[in-house]
């Protein structure tokens, strides 16, 4: 396992497992953790051997989201080099990596914390954690895509409601409300949402990438328009020898081993 002071990164299979890892802050982001993290995102990106990313964090937190004591600092970063630095090329980061990013939420998310997990394709949580919109509380507007995802993934009632109240959402109500794919027990999160990280890793993963690009045109898109997009990317993913291969085991009636080409 490769260690930075604030994050640990180590490539098992064809799984990058990024931790954030400044557990005695609960994880809480400064501009070196920031940085560190848009360098692994942008590493799993060019590495072929990874083919799926698994992000989660150490201790009793997955983020707290911005460490506060750096904002009030003397020579601390002013809140746009936080957004426009730090945390706004963390979120395009993990949309256009084209290979499935599993947010493995182990504790709290709250903040920026909550949103870059909720900008990941697909998370899940240990029952003991807890998402929270924590903006309001002093007096600021959620960032890190919040505004954006979170009313596309339970609607602008709900997510207005979280972002002005403020409230903690737990995991079993947050996958209820169909903020989170799936909750797990505490003594079987690590395994059972690294076997979710395995499973992508092990599928087609060029086509899991077109998915991930047709979806991310789907925000912005008329339904003409995303039906000459899917037209697209069903092209080229059936030029793929994932495609092929997948045809052949299921004409030939066994399992197919794809290898992400």
């Amino acid at each position: 396992m490769e260690e930075n002071n604030s994050i640990l990164y180590e490539v098992d299979g064809h799984v990058a497992r990024i931790t954030l890892n400044r557990p005695n802050a609960y994880n809480s982001f400064n501009r070196e953790m920031a940085l560190a993290l848009q360098a692994r995102l942008g590493q799993c990106k060019d590495d072929p051997l990874v083919r799926a990313i698994y992000l989660t964090g150490a201790g009793k937190a997955f983020s707290a989201g911005q460490d506060l004591n750096e904002v009030v600092a003397e020579d601390g970063p002013k809140m746009t080099t936080i957004l426009t630095e730090h945390y706004n090329p963390i979120i395009i980061r993990l949309r256009q990596i084209e290979k499935p990013v599993v947010a493995a939420v182990n504790g709290v998310a709250a903040g920026a914390g909550a949103n870059i997990a909720l900008a990941c394709d697909v998370v899940v949580a240990a029952e003991s954690a807890s998402f929270i919109q924590a903006f309001s509380k002093i007096g600021l507007i959620p960032d890190s895509g919040g505004t954006f995802f979170l009313p596309r993934l339970i609607g602008i009632q709900k997510a207005s409601a979280l972002m002005m109240l403020g409230d903690k959402v737990s995991a079993e109500e947050a996958e209820r409300l169909g903020m989170i794919y799936d909750y797990f027990h505490d003594e079987e999160f690590a395994e059972k949402s690294m076997e979710i990280a395995r499973r992508l890793s092990l599928m087609p993963t060029k086509g899991l990438g077109y998915t991930k690009r047709a979806l991310n045109h789907s925000f912005d898109n008329d339904l003409e328009r995303q039906l000459a997009i899917e037209d697209q990317l069903q092209s080229a993913a059936g030029q793929t020898e994932d495609y092929k291969e997948g045809v052949n085991a299921f004409l030939e009636k066994r399992k197919a081993v794809f290898k992400g080409e």
